[in-house]
């Protein structure tokens, strides 16, 4: 999970330097988690707020980025965003440069 976690954070990054303000639903559950009793990663109290909390976390977002690789719960995610009508990205390369400063980043970074 921690390795899982900090490749969307990096991930996460990266959409920042876009122009938009990311965020990971691990982000806000493991907290509230936490401050339910739960002892660890995966028990009983943490799964009880993992999905629901990305899934109340989708309904204020205007898009998600589906990473690359195996994962049930990332699926799932993907299934409410369509519902809710969100845009779905795939690729890194999808998500829309959202400002000027960040159109100045990739040049000068030699991303564009």
């Amino acid at each position: 999970m921690h390795e899982n976690l900090a490749r969307m954070e990096q991930t996460a990054l990266a959409v920042y330097r876009l122009g938009h303000i990311p965020v990971i639903g691990e982000w806000l559950a493991f907290p509230l988690s936490a401050a339910a009793g739960s002892q660890k990663i995966g028990d009983a109290i943490s799964e009880a707020f993992l999905y629901p909390v990305a899934h109340r976390l989708l309904t204020r977002c205007d898009a998600v980025l589906r990473m690359e690789g195996a994962s049930n719960g990332a699926d799932n995610d993907v299934r409410v965003a369509n519902e809710l009508g969100l845009a779905v990205y795939y690729s890194l390369d999808e998500v829309p440069v959202k400002t000027m400063q960040a159109e100045s980043w990739l040049r000068l970074t030699g991303k564009d």
